[in-house]
């Protein structure tokens, strides 16, 4: 992040712009809705920014930045300082003398003599979204702006408004800041929202009033989130809502940083990573730590790559849920086999080549590599394997020893569905020898099977597919 997003109180300060042309007209307009007093130092001036400055009591200077500087010109008066010329000389003179008395300023189009920047804004007063993309591409800033405005409702303020004037009372009732936002996120879910946007104030106020009288300091409640194989555009709507809305964030080892980033910002984060033959935390842990959060009365999402319910022992975790009486929700996620398959441009099935599909996890419960060996020799058939990579060099000779043709495709998908994965494609009787060539890397997952060979002409991402 290298600009820090605020919010500035302006009414009735000082904010300085060099420069008399169009742009500096629509950054003073900027800034007199904001309530400032706004000055103009330029030579020449645009017809519509001096009657903008006569109707609204700002002060124009007819002449140079170096000029007003002899005449006395005391900066430190000014809040903030815009510099809106077409000389970069100017622009970086007045940046400089800015800098050496602490003040803030922005110099239009020119990044490098920026101290702040000012934002694409969608104004639903007093609620305000800023969009900023830090002097990169303010075009793009515009855009985004654009489509917010037709997405977000023009009475929202009123929401915010309305929210401001209960704001003491809600807290003189309900003391504890984590317990007050459960109250106004449980109340923005409810009809109260579209009572306020539709001007039903007097119903509005009811069912605040009646929430207040009824509120109970809610029950720890568990969220089995699928976060997917590691692209954050595959999680799920509600999904988002519930990270979101978590106290507390318990994730392992394969939720991606750009996944745990969306979830709120101010939630407690607690990582349980679990790697092969190395758990940060056991997962009879695990188990006592969601209970022992929810008993505390937090929301606690339960974070897990792929979907909780394959291989996830999401089902281990919710056994002891229940078992506590703990109120819990499971949201699914896309599974390792379905995202990274489709990533790799790899279909499970086929009509003409597989019929069926079937998981296996190549690190069982007991620690027993054993699987049904003979039940998984089957022509039209593709296995996929979760967590095999270790032991991916027996699995094969294991096949291939019960029948399997040594042959058939393999596909290793490392890292699926993130910018590093790398897919590495081979036969079962040389896919092993593939792992310390290509350096392939946890976490993998294996296709076996005739389906793999459409990953040549099915590779949507290197046909120009991907976004």
């Amino acid at each position: 992040m290298d600009f820090f997003p605020i919010s500035l109180k302006l009414q009735q300060q000082t904010c300085l712009i060099i420069g008399g042309g169009k742009v500096a007209y629509r950054k003073a307009q900027l800034l007199i809705q904001a309530g400032a007093c706004v000055t103009v130092i330029a030579p020449d001036i645009d017809a519509e920014l001096n009657k903008l400055l006569q109707v609204n009591h700002g002060r124009y200077i007819a002449t140079t930045f170096n000029e007003a500087i002899e005449q006395g010109l005391n900066l430190t008066t000014y809040r903030w300082v815009i510099t809106a010329t077409n000389d970069t000389h100017i622009n970086q003179h007045v940046y400089h003398c800015c800098e050496a008395l602490n003040i803030l300023v922005n110099t239009v189009d020119e990044t490098q003599h920026c101290r702040f920047m000012v934002p694409a804004i969608v104004d639903r007063s007093p609620l305000m979204i800023s969009i900023a993309t830090n002097g990169t591409s303010p075009v793009l800033a515009r855009q985004l702006r654009t489509q917010l405005e037709s997405t977000i409702p023009q009475s929202l303020g009123k929401l915010a408004d309305f929210s401001g004037k209960w704001r003491k009372t809600v807290k003189e009732k309900i003391t504890q800041p984590e317990q007050r936002r459960i109250f106004w996120e449980n109340l923005y879910e409810s009809s109260f929202k579209d009572n306020v946007l539709n001007d039903h104030l007097d119903l509005a106020e009811q069912h605040l009033r009646n929430a207040l009288n009824e509120w109970q300091i809610p029950k720890g409640e568990v969220y089995l989130v699928g976060a997917g194989p590691g692209d954050p555009e595959l999680l799920t709507l509600k999904a988002l809502r519930l990270m979101q809305q978590a106290d507390v964030i318990v994730y392992d080892r394969l939720v991606s940083d750009p996944i745990l980033n969306l979830c709120r910002r101010d939630a407690q984060k607690v990582y349980v990573g679990k790697a092969r033959s190395h758990h940060v935390v056991p997962q009879e842990s695990i188990n006592t730590l969601l209970v022992k959060y929810a008993q505390q009365g937090k929301r606690v999402c339960r974070l897990k790559g792929g979907d909780p319910f394959i291989f996830g022992r999401g089902g281990e975790e919710i056994q002891e849920l229940c078992e506590a009486g703990i109120k819990f929700q499971v949201v699914p996620g896309i599974t390792a086999a379905s995202g990274c398959s489709a990533y790799a441009g790899i279909p499970l099935t086929h009509r003409d080549y597989a019929q069926s599909v079937r998981f296996l996890t190549g690190h069982l419960k007991e620690g027993s590599p054993e699987l049904p060996w003979q039940e998984l020799v089957y022509e039209n058939q593709t296995l996929v394997l979760y967590m095999g990579l270790v032991g991916l060099e027996m699995i094969c000779k294991k096949l291939i020893a019960h029948g399997q043709r040594p042959d058939m495709p393999v596909a290793l998908i490392s890292k699926g569905t993130t910018p590093e994965q790398k897919v590495v494609v081979g036969t079962l009787s040389g896919i092993s020898q593939q792992v310390s060539l290509h350096e392939i890397q946890a976490p993998t997952l294996t296709i076996i099977g005739e389906v793999v060979k459409l990953r040549e002409q099915l590779n949507w991402q290197q046909l120009g597919g991907s976004s």
